[in-house]
């Protein structure tokens, strides 16, 4: 609800106005704590993803801590952008940037199993990606009509669906725990095979992934989660899913998962980690990739409509007003500059994040000033690597519990998007082949082995081949197509949902 001591209401719709010192600092904290997990997680994948994260037991697992800095940092700086602005360059709104979940399909397949040696071309897509980004931006009022929330609404339940299966394997224990144990479990079945006994019973295999300890860390994070979500309201709700780690961390901590002590404990994180460290341009040098170059560049629509839909959301819910080109051009423009910047110091791609619109809308404070001051605290926050090597020490089946509710929540928006769709027997048959052929790629990756490796890349993803095969589709089909023929393919399941768009 909007608290009225803080400002009278005109202040508080207003974008120039800076409440209190002692008032703004907090709430601006609250955008940081409202996105901070979100915006650390996508560093973690993707280190996994190339074989130097969590359990991995990689030399340069101590990368990771680098990755996680810059995460925080260009959040920050990319924020700066939007909110204080230089020239055509920012919404200069409430706007809180993070490192965007939509880009994690094609950012782990560039870097899966190559370890620090991936990072070069990843990084390099990214800094072509967000110029291309920011030129969206002169044009950004002319595509919207492409991707219809029949597009949109498949895109993003794709990425949440691409991630899903991460989320489960770290709350089983780790990516590179999942293929020790596949491993043994075919070594145990050969062996019982050679001595002439069939199957395998999966007790006897001594191995902790899946184990109820990990699965119990995970749990413990989900329901404090939920709890929060549902039973309470306010910044205990909006911060469920930090709440739920830090609890997860302190129940981890309690059954020996984690110790203060030790090689690995947290001293000796903290006791290693730099107290104050600054980014270093092009750390892992610079090399051109096609499959990185175009993915990140297909992308870049979608990140774009998604800002789009934030600021809109923030001056609708913000200040009762639609928003004006002018921001929704600026915005567009600082995401991509906030990209390509971040990609140059080994940050990763940055967009609008919608959880803060909802917080917005939530206090009634539409000051850019406030969210500045929390810019200021991301920024703090990564130029110190100590922060880092705190956040390195969550156990791995902790961040797993909170990446399940995550990446769900994912799926769940895509969906709501697609409530707005007409399902119509057309808009049905062009969502049927876009996510048969992308889901059906991101499980069955052999299929396209013969591919030029760049393409394969991308096909692989799933995502991209949903996305073209959607917007293609949906610009030249025609807008009818009768029943019958859906029936047809159907097998009697072809439904009779309306959508919640008026018919013809």
């Amino acid at each position: 609800m909007t608290d009225t001591s803080i400002g009278t209401a005109e202040q508080l719709r207003d974008p120039n106005y800076t409440p209190a010192l002692h008032r703004a600092i907090p709430l601006g904290i609250q955008h940081v704590l409202a996105m901070f997990v979100s915006n650390v997680t996508p560093a973690i994948i993707v280190a996994g993803a190339a074989g130097f994260g969590f359990g991995s037991g990689s030399p340069d697992f101590p990368e990771l801590l680098y990755l996680i800095q810059m995460s925080m940092l260009f959040a920050g700086i990319a924020t700066l952008f939007q909110t204080i602005g230089a020239g055509p360059v920012g919404a200069r709104l409430p706007i809180v940037q993070g490192t965007s979940f939509a880009f994690l399909p094609i950012m782990i397949p560039l870097v899966a199993g190559k370890g620090v040696d991936g990072l070069a071309a990843l990084f390099t897509g990214v800094i072509i990606g967000g110029i291309f980004h920011a030129f969206i931006g002169t044009v950004i009022g002319k595509i919207r009509f492409a991707l219809p929330p029949l597009v949109t609404g498949l895109i993003v339940t794709m990425i949440g669906l691409a991630l899903v299966r991460v989320g489960i394997q770290y709350a089983a224990g780790g990516v590179p725990d999942a293929d020790a144990h596949a491993l043994e479990q075919a070594k145990a079945l050969i062996m019982r095979e050679v001595d002439g006994v069939s199957g395998l019973n999966m007790s006897e295999t001594p191995l902790s992934y899946g184990s109820l300890l990990n699965w119990s860390a995970a749990l413990i994070v989900i329901i404090v989660t939920l709890g929060l979500k549902f039973f309470t309201r306010g910044m205990l709700a909006i911060s469920a899913v930090l709440i739920g780690l830090v609890v997860g961390y302190i129940y981890a901590l309690a059954i020996g998962m984690i110790s203060f002590g030790g090689d690995f404990g947290i001293a000796a994180s903290w006791n290693n980690a730099a107290a104050f460290a600054l980014p270093q341009p092009f750390k892992y040098g610079f090399e051109l990739s096609a499959a990185a170059i175009i993915g990140f560049c297909l992308m870049a629509f979608v990140s774009a409509i998604e800002t789009v839909g934030d600021v809109s959301g923030i001056t609708k819910g913000g200040a009762g007003r639609e928003a004006t080109d002018t921001e929704i051009q600026g915005a567009t423009y600082a995401d991509g500059v906030g990209t390509a910047v971040a990609g140059i110091f080994g940050g990763f791609p940055n967009t609008s994040f919608s959880q803060n619109v909802g917080l917005i809308a939530m206090t009634g404070v539409m000051s850019r000033h406030v969210v500045t001051f929390g810019a200021i605290f991301l920024i703090i926050c990564g130029l110190i690597p100590k922060v880092g090597s705190v956040i390195r020490t969550v156990p791995i089946e902790v961040l797993g519990g909170g990446v399940i509710v995550m990446f769900g929540m994912v799926v769940a928006a895509g969906i709501s998007m697609l409530s707005d769709v007409n399902w119509n027997r057309r808009n049905m048959v062009i969502f049927a082949v876009a996510l048969s052929v992308g889901l059906g790629l991101q499980l069955e990756p052999g299929a396209v082995q013969y591919l030029p490796e760049w393409l394969k890349v991308l096909a692989v993803s799933g995502l991209l081949p949903s996305a073209l095969i959607a917007i293609v589709l949906n610009l030249v089909l025609p807008e009818e197509l009768s029943d019958e023929s859906v029936e047809e393919v159907s097998g009697g399941l072809a439904g009779h949902g309306q959508g919640s768009l008026p018919h013809d």
